[in-house]
C-alpha cells in the first residue's frame, strides 16, 4: 500500500518509543494518525507536534473491550483502519526463577494477546473492504531469545508465528502483513530496570534510532515486505540460530560475552 494523504493510519503504544517515531514518520507523510496508548497525557502532547489532525485513543491492548471500543471511536472519526501496527509492548528482564509470575502474565496479556485483541478488532472490517496492511512488532528476541529475558521472548515468538501464519491466511483477501524484528532500539523500554540489565545486552545511547527503523517500516510497507529486520545482523543470528544454535551460542559469545549463551 502507498502512504499518502488519504491514509488512515492506528498504532498501539504511540506515547513513545518505536510507536512514537512511526506516528512523526506518518504523519510527515500525510497520514491521519490514531494514537493509541494508556497514557493520555503523552497522546496529547503527541498530537500537538504532529502536523494535521490526528486522533488522541487512550486504551489499554491488554483489555479487549478497550481496544476495540478505540478502533471503534477512530473508524468513526476517520472513516477506517487503512494500516494498524500493533506495536504496544512492555518488558522485564529477569531469569525465569527470579521473575514474578505478575510480570509474565503481564507481557503476555500486553505483548501476546495485545496483538491478538488488536489485530480481531481491526480486521474483519479491512476484509469487508477489501483492503489494508496489518504491521506486528514482534522483536530479534522472537528469532534468537537471550537468557534473563526468556518469558519476553517467548510473547514476541507468539507474535511471530501468528503474523507470518495470518500473512498467509490474508493471501487474496487484499489485506496483508508485515512482521517486524528490531533489534535493540535507543527507546525508553528498559527504563524501569536499567540497572539490572543482563551484561550481553548492548542497548542505550549506541543502539539504532527508532526514528531509523520508522522509516524503514514504511518502506517495508510500501513494498508489502513479509519482514523487515533492523538491524541486518538480527536476520543474521536468527538464521544461524535456526540452522545451529550451538554455532549461534559461539557466535554471541565472542560478540557479546559469555553470559549471552553460558551453557555449552
Amino acid at each position: 500500500m502507498h502512504i499518502r494523504s488519504d491514509t488512515r493510519a492506528l498504532v498501539t503504544g504511540a506515547s513513545r518509543g518505536i510507536g512514537r517515531a512511526l506516528a512523526h514518520a506518518l504523519a510527515a507523510r500525510g497520514a491521519t494518525v490514531g494514537l493509541a496508548a494508556r497514557s493520555t497525557s503523552e497522546l496529547a502532547t503527541l498530537a500537538a507536534e504532529l502536523p494535521g489532525a490526528h486522533h488522541v485513543l487512550t486504551c489499554d491492548v491488554a483489555l479487549p473491550v478497550s481496544i476495540g471500543s478505540a478502533i471503534e471511536e477512530f473508524v468513526d472519526a476517520a472513516g477506517s483502519v487503512d494500516l494498524l501496527v500493533a506495536n504496544a509492548g512492555i518488558a522485564h528482564y529477569e531469569p525465569v526463577a527470579e521473575q514474578s509470575l505478575e510480570k509474565i502474565e503481564a507481557m503476555t496479556q500486553v505483548n501476546w494477546l495485545g496483538t491478538v485483541y488488536t489485530v480481531k478488532a481491526a480486521l474483519p472490517a479491512m476484509l469487508e473492504r477489501g483492503s489494508g496492511h496489518i504491521v506486528v512488532m514482534s522483536s530479534g528476541a522472537g528469532l534468537r531469545p537471550f537468557p534473563g529475558a526468556a518469558a519476553y521472548s517467548a510473547t514476541k515468538a507468539a507474535q511471530r508465528m501468528f503474523a507470518e501464519a495470518l500473512r498467509h491466511e490474508l493471501h487474496g483477501s487484499g489485506v496483508s502483513v508485515t512482521t517486524v524484528y528490531p533489534g535493540e532500539i535507543r527507546t525508553s523500554l528498559h527504563d524501569h530496570e536499567r540497572s539490572r540489565m543482563p551484561e550481553w545486552y548492548r542497548g542505550g545511547p549506541n543502539a539504532a534510532t527508532a526514528e531509523a527503523l520508522a522509516e524503514r517500516i514504511l518502506k517495508a510497507i510500501e513494498h508489502d515486505a513479509r519482514h523487515l529486520h533492523y538491524r541486518p545482523a538480527v536476520k543474521g543470528m536468527g538464521i544461524l540460530h535456526g540452522l545451529s544454535p550451538g554455532a549461534a551460542d559461539r557466535v554471541l559469545r565472542r560478540l557479546r560475552g559469555r553470559t549471552a549463551a553460558p551453557r555449552k
